[in-house]
């Protein structure tokens, strides 16, 4: 079977070349091919010579998933279902602004962790997703939506928010995201890409050390006794742990502060209490908070927080001083909206507490 050198990070695709016989900065070469130009056909990589280009056509391919359906929003969001085998298949969404295009990537078929409010989690877990899996996420996007006119992609920005934990896919994760950062794939800046993580904080620790981007923590709570409810690995890793894990982690991070990520739900985290319990919670750790309105999905019995709910849970933050935006809504006419992505997911049945030690 082929090997797909989407699977390889640059330090794997030099020692795949050093096995053939070939010299390593050839990896340097056609990663520029496959990243930069996009270019799937080994034929077509004009600068590397016809021997190494006929050896790389028998042994080798550039396969990203197939994308099987596309949607478009009102808004712009544009929502990929791609198709990575047995049954399975996750979402990849990209959210165009007017300084950026963020695109949000899955990394596992499904989700272990069984959040409440959280359509993708409700559905069960498969597997993890491969590395070619993941950047194919990328580099079908790219394909989908061109390059601008200063010849660049229109992908600035990557957030890990999509279907699954990815900190629970680590090693697979982290060589996806040196492909994202490598100058000679993406080169995106480790500022402009973005690990979102229910809390796994053996796996914080290990990204920090390792590869090192921006941080956002999924917290929803205030308090162990809710969080443990709505984010049930809470109980394996309590807020006190994660919140040293994020002090840790900044020490290396690429920005000064950590995003909280925080799901409004009406008369379960919405309070002014709840806000300022939040306030005394986080104030020793540089932040900034992201207040998310719910989306709805079916069979949840949670409901939207009003706006004015939303106001003065924000004001309580803000006159911390803590700089807190609300999430625009986007893409929730075509279930694009976070945590509405589903895909599809056979073999549901593989949620298991046990995934948890992997990161060890």
């Amino acid at each position: 079977m082929p090997q797909n050198l989407l699977d390889f990070d640059a330090h794997a695709l030099a020692g795949y070349f050093t096995e053939m016989g070939e010299k390593p900065f050839r990896a340097r070469q056609l990663m520029r091919w496959i990243y930069k130009e996009g270019e799937s056909n080994f034929a077509a990589m004009t600068d590397i010579a016809a021997t190494l280009r006929d050896k790389l056509a028998q042994r080798a391919c550039i396969t990203a998933p197939e994308i099987v359906r596309e949607e478009l929003s009102d808004d712009g969001t544009r929502k990929w279902l791609l198709n990575v085998g047995t049954g399975n298949a996750v979402e990849a969404v990209f959210i165009p602004e007017e300084t950026r295009g963020t695109l949000c990537v899955s990394t596992q078929a499904g989700c272990t962790l069984d959040c409440a409010f959280c359509s993708t989690g409700k559905q069960g877990f498969n597997r993890n997703l491969s590395v070619a899996e993941i950047i194919g996420q990328l580099w079908w996007a790219n394909h989908r939506l061109g390059k601008g006119v200063d010849g660049n992609w229109k992908i600035s920005n990557v957030v890990l928010m999509g279907m699954g934990e990815p900190l629970l896919n680590f090693d697979n994760t982290v060589s996806a995201l040196r492909l994202m950062l490598d100058d000679h794939a993406y080169g995106l800046s480790r500022r402009r890409v973005t690990v979102s993580t229910s809390g796994i904080v053996p796996a914080m620790d290990r990204l920090r050390e390792e590869c090192p981007v921006a941080l956002a923590v999924s917290l929803h709570a205030p308090n162990d006794k809710l969080r443990d409810t709505l984010v049930p690995v809470n109980r394996k890793y309590p807020l006190k742990d994660l919140l040293a894990a994020c002090r840790r982690y900044l020490e290396r991070a690429p920005r000064d502060f950590i995003t909280f990520e925080y799901v409004l739900l009406d008369g379960v985290n919405d309070s002014v209490q709840q806000a300022r319990e939040l306030v005394r919670l986080v104030h020793d750790v540089p932040c900034k908070f992201n207040l998310i309105p719910f989306n709805p999905f079916p069979q949840t019995h949670y409901r939207r927080s009003n706006p004015e709910a939303v106001r003065r849970f924000r004001d309580v933050l803000m006159e911390a001083g803590i700089v807190t935006t609300t999430r625009k809504t986007r893409g929730d006419d075509i279930a694009a909206a976070c945590g509405q992505l589903a895909g599809l997911v056979q073999d549901k049945t593989r949620r298991t507490v046990q995934h948890l030690a992997e990161v060890h």
